[in-house]
C-alpha cells in the first residue's frame, strides 16, 4: 500500500513544503516569461484554450505528478500582473513579498476563526491587530472581512439592528455594493443624492436629511472607485449629527492614507463615524482578502452574536475560552490578520506611509504630464493616486475601443470610468515602484492605439 502524499503541517511539513516552494516560484518565473506583458495576449478566447491545455482531464484516473508545475506555469502565463507598471486599471495592488510569505504561514497550519481551540494564537493576534488598527482610524474595534462589499453589508446590518430597521441614504458615487446589501438586508431602496463632479453634495444631503423620515444611515465616501475623491467628511458629520443620522464611511481606498503624515488630513471626520471600511488589499499592499470593518461602539457587535455548542458552548466561555463566533458572519475563516500584523511589525507606520506617499506622488507627476501634453485631457488632480484621462479628440466609443485593443494585444491594463457623462481611462496606480517614464510609455500605447 502506497503512502499517502506529506502535509504542509506537523513536524515534516517544512521539508515536505521546501522542494514544491521551489517548483512553484520556477513555475511563477517561466510563467511570467511566457506573459512577456501585463496580460497574456489573444484576449479570452485565447486564455481560455491555454488554460484548457494545461488542466487536461480535471479529474484524472492517474494523478499527474507535474501538475504543480503545469498549473502553477499556466496561472502566471494567464495573469493580470499587479505589479507590472502597465497594470493599472483597478484597486488590485501588488502584494508586499513579506505579507505573501506571512500568507504562507497561514496556508499551512490552516487555522479557522470559528473557535479558540481551531487557532488559539491566531485569535489573540486578531483581537489586538484588530483594535489597534481601529484606533488608528479613531474608533474602537474592527472586525476582519473579505473586503469592502462585506465590510459595507455589516456596516448597513448593525444599523439595522441598532436602530430596528433604516433607510440607506448614499451619494451617486457611493460604491455599488451599498445599495446592494440594501436589497440583501431587505431595506428599503436607498435615497440617492446628486455627486456633482464625483463627490457628494451636501446641500443636496441636507435636505434629504430634512425630508425623508428615519432612521437613516448616511453612507460617505473616502476614495471612491472611479476617481479616488474624497466626500467633504466633516461637514457631512455635521448634517448627521445635526439630523440624528448614523454615518458610515467606506473608506476602503482612501483608509490607507492613515499611514501617510503627509496624507492623513484628508481623512478629517472619520473619526465621527458609527462604522468605518478599510481595505488593505489596497493601500495596504496585503494579499486578497484583507478588509476590515471599524466601529465606534464594541457594544454594537452584541447584535453578531452567535450560540452552536460545539464551537462557543456558555460553559467553556464561562471558563474564559474566547467566543469568536460574533467576530465575522462566516464560520470557518482563516486567519487573514497575520500577513497584516507581519507588514504593521515589519515596515512600522513610516514604511507604510512612505508607499502611500510615493503612489500618490507618481500620481501627480503623471497628472501633470498629461495635463501639458495637448494630445490629451486630464480629469483633474489626483486626491489620492487615481488618474482620469481620455484622448483629446476621441469620442466615448474610441475610448472604449482603446481599451479594449490593449486588453485584447495584453499590452497594457486600464480601467474605465463615467464621470460628468464622459468616458476616462483609469490609471489606479498602487505600484511603488512604477516610475513616470513607464508611464509615459503608456501614454505612446494609447496613442498609438488611438490613431490605429
Amino acid at each position: 500500500m502506497s503512502m499517502p502524499p506529506p502535509l504542509a503541517s506537523g513536524p515534516d511539513g517544512p521539508d515536505a513544503l521546501r522542494p514544491l516552494l521551489r517548483t512553484v516560484l520556477d513555475a511563477l518565473a517561466t510563467g511570467g516569461r511566457a506573459r512577456g506583458g501585463p496580460l497574456p495576449a489573444g484576449g479570452p478566447e485565447a486564455v481560455a484554450a491555454r488554460a484548457a491545455d494545461a488542466v487536461g482531464e480535471v479529474l484524472p484516473d492517474h494523478g499527474d505528478p507535474a501538475a504543480l508545475r503545469t498549473l502553477v506555469h499556466a496561472l502566471a502565463e494567464g495573469a493580470a500582473d499587479p505589479a507590472d507598471p502597465l497594470c493599472a486599471a483597478h484597486l488590485h495592488c501588488p502584494p508586499l513579498a513579506v505579507a505573501t510569505a506571512a500568507d504562507l504561514a497561514v496556508s499551512a497550519l490552516n487555522p479557522s476563526l470559528d473557535s479558540w481551540d481551531q487557532a488559539p494564537a491566531a485569535a489573540a493576534l486578531e483581537a489586538a491587530v484588530t483594535r489597534a488598527l481601529a484606533r488608528a482610524a479613531g474608533l474602537a474595534d474592527a472586525l476582519v472581512t473579505t473586503g469592502g462589499t462585506e465590510s459595507n453589508q455589516l456596516a448597513l446590518l448593525l444599523a439595522r439592528e441598532a436602530h430596528g430597521g433604516v433607510r440607506l441614504v448614499c451619494g451617486a458615487n457611493a460604491h455599488h455594493s451599498l445599495p446592494r446589501a440594501a436589497w440583501l438586508l431587505g431595506l428599503p431602496d436607498p435615497v440617492v443624492v446628486p455627486a456633482p463632479r464625483g463627490i457628494l453634495d451636501p446641500v443636496a444631503l441636507s435636505e434629504a436629511l430634512a425630508s425623508v423620515p428615519g432612521p437613516l444611515l448616511v453612507a460617505a465616501t473616502a476614495g471612491t472607485t472611479d476617481a479616488g475623491l474624497i466626500d467633504p467628511l466633516p461637514e457631512i458629520a455635521r448634517l448627521c449629527a445635526t439630523h440624528g443620522a448614523r454615518l458610515h464611511i467606506d473608506a476602503a481606498y482612501g483608509g490607507g492614507l492613515l499611514f501617510s503624515d503627509r496624507h492623513h488630513d484628508k481623512l478629517a471626520g472619520l473619526e465621527a463615524a458609527h462604522t468605518v471600511t478599510l481595505d488593505l488589499h489596497k493601500l495596504g499592499w496585503q494579499p486578497v482578502a484583507a478588509g476590515l470593518l471599524a466601529v465606534g461602539h464594541p457594544g454594537e457587535l452584541a447584535a453578531l452574536h452567535h450560540h452552536a455548542d460545539y464551537l462557543n458552548a456558555d460553559d467553556d466561555t464561562e471558563a474564559g475560552l474566547p467566543d469568536l463566533l460574533g467576530r465575522s458572519l462566516r464560520t470557518t475563516r482563516r486567519p487573514d490578520i497575520l500577513k497584516i500584523a507581519v507588514t504593521l511589525k515589519t515596515l512600522g507606520r513610516g514604511g507604510l506611509g512612505a508607499l502611500v506617499d510615493q503612489v500618490c506622488a507618481t500620481a501627480r507627476e503623471f497628472a501633470a504630464h498629461i495635463g501639458a501634453h495637448p494630445g490629451y485631457e486630464l480629469y483633474d488632480r489626483p486626491v489620492i493616486s487615481t488618474v482620469l484621462f481620455r484622448p483629446a479628440e476621441a469620442d466615448d466609443a474610441a475610448v472604449a475601443a482603446v481599451r479594449r485593443t490593449l486588453l485584447r494585444e495584453g499590452r497594457a491594463v486600464l480601467g474605465r470610468a463615467r464621470l460628468d457623462g464622459r468616458l476616462w481611462l483609469k490609471a489606479t496606480l498602487l505600484n511603488p515602484h512604477t516610475r513616470l517614464d513607464e508611464l509615459v510609455q503608456l501614454l505612446k500605447l494609447v496613442e498609438g492605439t488611438t490613431v490605429g
